[in-house]
């Protein structure tokens, strides 16, 4: 049996990064081989120097900052302090998940460690989440380049921008070069691979897509905290648009329902919700509201009105992977600003009926992908 690894961004905190892992595992091992996610943390070797310097270091790098920097620095940290008990509950609660449902490494500390995995493993796989962000840190280690380049697999992963940053273009460009299975999650990332290096990706869905549904509620666990009766259920990343308030309160009045808003701190009862209850609010709920792609992902799979929403975050848009999983199932509909115009009971009829097919050819077109990539005798 074959056996893979894994490269993928771990963090115990986000339902779409936990997921996508989760699938990810699930698809390759359903072709018949044996998979283990690498976790790797940077190891920070502080330098040992006088409390006095320490803290004047610090009060000269943030005043270095821009204000923008020093704002969002502080928020980060008052954050950080006023809900650290909500925080490592959750985090408890999604470590929990992915020891149960993810087969995952001990944690590696160096990165030169990677260097004697080779013979450990006949593929590596890197995706699908934003591995290739232009901001991420440790580059070269989410282009596997640390692998015999035989052995490189890019699976599905993400930009997670529509459009590179010129200084990033020399390293993009030789990275890619040396991946010789190379697909990518949306049609941006074709694009720029396409620009960098002349080279066709092919463009596949998300791995959470590749699961049925049934797969997803033999995982998921009745949420803790689940209203009795019919709710409406919000999950956003970004900031809520005044848009976005209004249309929440103006559903949830004239229909009856509860609010839910999963990963809020304003909803503190269910912050600490794990992926497993995460699955099971979008089962269950009459309409999600999000800024999410995976919070439309699964709006999707189970076939639940939703209705997205444009992320408001400070850095570029995120908007491109919406657009082309939306535009994959032509639900385009299902933006907000499409909807604007729609009465409010009129925004929970949604037609569903020509998914199945789309989504039966897309996941052939994936497992034809990994099938190919992970047929070299290794």
């Amino acid at each position: 049996m074959k056996k893979v690894a894994i490269v993928t961004l771990i963090g115990y905190y986000n339902y779409g990064n936990r997921l996508q892992n989760y699938a990810t595992q699930e698809v390759i091992e359903s072709l018949g081989c044996k998979t283990q996610t690498i976790v790797y943390y940077k190891q920070v070797l502080a330098e040992k120097v006088p409390l006095d310097v320490a803290i004047k270091r610090k009060v000269v790098s943030f005043f270095n900052k821009t204000n923008r920097e020093k704002y969002h620095a502080i928020k980060i940290r008052l954050i950080n302090t006023l809900y650290k008990d909500l925080i490592n509950e959750r985090h408890k609660a999604f470590k929990l998940f992915t020891q149960t449902n993810i087969n995952e490494t001990d944690i590696l500390y160096d990165k030169y460690i990677f260097n004697d995995l080779h013979g450990d493993y006949n593929f590596f796989v890197t995706g699908s989440d934003q591995v290739w962000h232009p901001f991420i840190e440790n580059k070269p280690l989410y282009f596997l380049t640390f692998a015999p380049r035989e052995k490189r697999i890019a699976y599905a992963p993400s930009f997670g921008v529509a459009e590179l940053p010129e200084s990033c273009f020399e390293e993009y460009k030789k990275y890619i070069s040396e991946i010789p299975h190379l697909s990518v999650r949306e049609q941006s990332g074709a694009d720029i691979i396409k620009k960098l290096t002349g080279r066709e990706a092919a463009v596949l869905v998300d791995p959470t897509l590749m699961l049925a549904k049934e797969k997803w509620i033999s995982v998921s666990k009745p949420a803790m905290h689940k209203p009795t009766g019919r709710y409406l259920l919000t999950y956003f990343l970004g900031k809520l648009s005044d848009d976005a308030k209004k249309l929440i309160k103006t559903i949830s009045v004239n229909n009856n329902l509860e609010v839910v808003q999963l990963a809020s701190f304003k909803d503190r009862k269910r912050f600490s919700a794990d992926p497993a209850e995460f699955i099971d609010y979008v089962n269950s709920s009459d309409i999600v509201l999000t800024d999410s792609f995976h919070g439309a992902v699964f709006s999707i799979l189970f076939e639940k009105p939703f209705i997205v929403f444009d992320r408001i975050h400070e850095g570029p848009s995120m908007i491109t992977r919406l657009e082309t999983l939306l535009s994959k199932f032509k639900l385009e509909s299902r933006r907000w600003q499409n909807m604007r115009d729609k009465k409010i009971n009129d925004l929970f009829e949604i037609d569903f009926s020509h998914v199945p097919p789309i989504l039966e050819a897309e996941r052939k077109k994936a497992t034809d992908f990994l099938k190919v990539a992970l047929s070299e005798s290794r």
